[in-house]
């Protein structure tokens, strides 16, 4: 077990130290209580990273955060559900967070919709898995690791939300649900500047998870990981800032995350747990909107 997860982490992983972004504006839409506008930049090996930044209008922008999408097995779906353009209605967090006065940044994690190298958009194709599996395979063999290209592209993220909005950085943090839950387990606990992290259906131990034969995701395929940490050291690593974890009972990806949040020191953790399965719904997605809501009151 390690005493600084998140040292252990940055060094065993090489990831590099976060750095200011430059970013390209596209095209701009407006809606109901907020404007969405497209935007890109530049990751780690010189690839294109879009995403939806979402502006509150007609009233202040009291904070900030970025929305880490889920894949739920279906690649071609990133941003564009965090938009609520596609998918589960109960993933359309920017334009509810948006019109209660939260900037929020939804950019595309690598390998899903519009990351897919000559495929893009939000229809399937039949290798979009395959191409999942290759950015870790690939990275493996030389030598590299799909964590750190996705923590990498997760802190160019929130520099790009500071750049764009200006923002004191104390009301800026990061969110997501499964998939996106872990990228924002991992990344807030290795990048100091999120100051608030909302973790939904992505905590659980990794001897749970193995025990019950659950998929671990695939940048978490990192030789030796296990010997120098669990998932509540990784937890414990985002303390002393605020942290939600949501989880339900009949959840695979977070089955014992009341036992993993237990092992957590200190009063940091706000825990939502329901009798259900891992699929979001209205009460967990209200709570979630209305705790990143309340972080910005904190002021």
């Amino acid at each position: 077990m390690s005493t600084d997860p998140s040292r252990t982490l940055r060094e065993r992983l090489g990831l590099a130290t976060p750095i200011p972004m430059e970013f390209q504006r596209g095209d701009v839409g407006e809606a109901d209580g907020y404007a969405r506008e497209r935007i890109e930049y530049q990751g780690l090996e010189g690839d294109p990273i879009p995403a939806f930044l979402f502006t509150p209008r007609g009233r202040a922008t009291l904070g900030a955060v970025v929305v880490f999408h889920q894949h739920n097995g279906e690649f071609h779906f990133g941003k564009s559900e965090v938009a609520g353009d596609v998918g589960d209605p109960f993933q359309a967090f920017a334009p509810a967070l948006a019109r209660r006065g939260v900037a929020v940044l939804a950019p595309d994690s690598i390998t899903l919709e519009d990351r897919r190298g000559a495929v893009q958009g939000v229809e399937p194709d039949y290798y979009d898995w395959l191409r999942h599996y290759n950015a870790m395979s690939y990275r493996l063999l030389d030598g590299d690791l799909l964590m750190r290209k996705c923590l990498d592209d997760a802190q160019r993220a929130l520099s790009v939300l500071h750049q764009v909005s200006g923002l004191d950085e104390r009301f800026v943090g990061a969110a997501g649900h499964s998939y996106g839950g872990y990228t924002a387990l991992y990344h807030a606990a290795v990048d100091s500047r999120c100051r608030f992290a909302c973790i939904s259906g992505a905590v659980c131990s990794f001897e749970t998870r193995r025990r019950e034969e659950t998929g671990f995701t695939l940048f978490e395929a990192v030789p030796g990981l296990a010997r120098q940490i669990d998932t509540h050291d990784v937890l414990a690593a985002i303390a002393p800032r605020p942290t939600m974890v949501v989880s339900g009972t009949a959840d695979k990806y977070s089955r014992d995350a009341d036992q993993v949040v237990a092992r957590v020191a200190g009063d940091f953790i706000t825990e939502l747990r329901v009798d259900r399965g891992h699929a979001l719904d209205a009460e967990r997605f209200d709570a979630i909107v209305e705790w990143i809501v309340a972080r910005m009151a904190d002021r």
